[in-house]
């Protein structure tokens, strides 16, 4: 499982754990799956999707994502859930 935190100026949006993470990256989507590789990303303007099926979604624009052990964090400019 990933350990997961969405957070922009205004709050901390999530905090709990997923099975997949995609996340718009400032140049194209990315997918993020327990194991996955250490990474740091812009992000641009998109969907993001955090579980698969009737995960949470959020609408967000610009930001970082980090991904570590198993760890991934999200801070976002602007954030709205879906």
């Amino acid at each position: 499982m990933l350990k997961v935190s969405v957070i922009s100026p205004e709050a901390v949006l999530f905090e709990g754990e997923t099975d997949s993470v995609v996340a718009p990256a400032y140049d194209g989507e990315v997918g993020i799956l327990t194991g996955h590789a250490p990474l740091m990303a812009l992000l641009g303007d998109g969907q993001l999707c955090l579980g698969a099926g009737a995960g949470r979604r959020f609408k967000v624009s610009g930001g970082f994502m980090q991904v570590f052990n198993n760890d991934v964090r999200i801070v976002t400019e602007k954030a709205a859930a879906i």
